[in-house]
């Protein structure tokens, strides 16, 4: 018995032997890996290879991509690894009309500027020139054009203020099939309601409106006008309830019901 244990024993060695020579060259295989994998990353860090060399923007409209490039810092003397994404993005978020900003690396040396600008909601007509008015107010006076516009509302007499902000907000909450319906905005402030506003839309009808209720009176124009005669043009009131003035009898006042209840 102890003679067969003792071969048993010296069989096993020269297996016990082998494992260990093929775990140590394991090992010494990924220890040659790092080594030479840092010395590379090293190599590429401390070399021209690692400065950005592509720079890449989507999503912008207003700004081109050389101005978001130029404000977001980076250039091609940039080495990738001090790229720092957010606070690149946090100085593209700095620009007036930028909604948001989204930086992304794509190895080993680009970069890729995503970005989402406030839309445009309306223009601002001030001396034969049109001005875009962004989402948060903010009135683009360097991007004028002696061009009429054709996709949102013409604003008249307004300044920046109170009155162009209450009239943003109520314009992003309307539907865009009303938005679009409407061609012309002129602010008309009254001794009783400094808020006034007159509407003119492309079927050809006028609204007096106030811009405290604007908003959810306006979202009801559908409804009101699918109630009147096309062909016979007036005045919307809004103001009060809602009542319709036909042009040519001004002095008579027609109640519309509003089928989709008071706003």
């Amino acid at each position: 018995m102890e003679k067969s244990k003792v071969v048993a024993l010296e069989d096993r060695i020269p297996k016990l032997k082998e494992q260990r020579r093929r775990k140590a060259n394991r090992r010494l295989i990924l220890l040659m890996f790092l080594f030479f994998t840092m010395i590379a990353l090293i190599v590429y860090a401390q070399s021209p290879l690692s400065l950005v060399k592509n720079i890449s923007v989507t999503g912008n409209e207003i700004y081109s991509s050389a101005e978001i490039i130029n404000q977001s810092g980076l250039s091609t003397e940039t080495n990738i690894w001090e790229v720092r994404k957010s606070m690149v993005a946090t100085k593209l978020q700095k620009l007036p009309e930028m909604n948001k900003a989204e930086v992304k690396l794509k190895w080993p040396n680009s970069v890729v500027i995503q970005v989402k600008e406030h839309k445009r909601i309306a223009y601002l007509k001030k001396d034969n020139m049109f001005y875009p008015v962004m989402e948060n107010g903010h009135i683009l006076m360097d991007k004028e054009s002696d061009g009429i516009p054709a996709n949102a509302p013409i604003l008249f007499n307004f300044e920046k203020g109170d009155a162009l902000n209450e009239l943003v907000d109520g314009l992003e909450v309307l539907p865009n099939e009303i938005v679009n319906s409407i061609s012309e905005i002129h602010y008309t402030p009254k001794k009783a309601d400094k808020y006034h506003i007159s509407l003119f839309m492309n079927d050809g009808f006028e609204v007096s409106a106030t811009l405290r209720t604007f908003s959810e009176k306006m979202v009801h124009y559908p409804s009101i006008i699918s109630q009147l005669d096309p062909d016979k043009k007036g005045i919307i009131d809004l103001e009060v309830g809602s009542y319709f003035k036909a042009f040519e009898t001004e002095a008579e006042e027609t109640k519309v019901e509003n089928t989709e209840g008071e706003g």
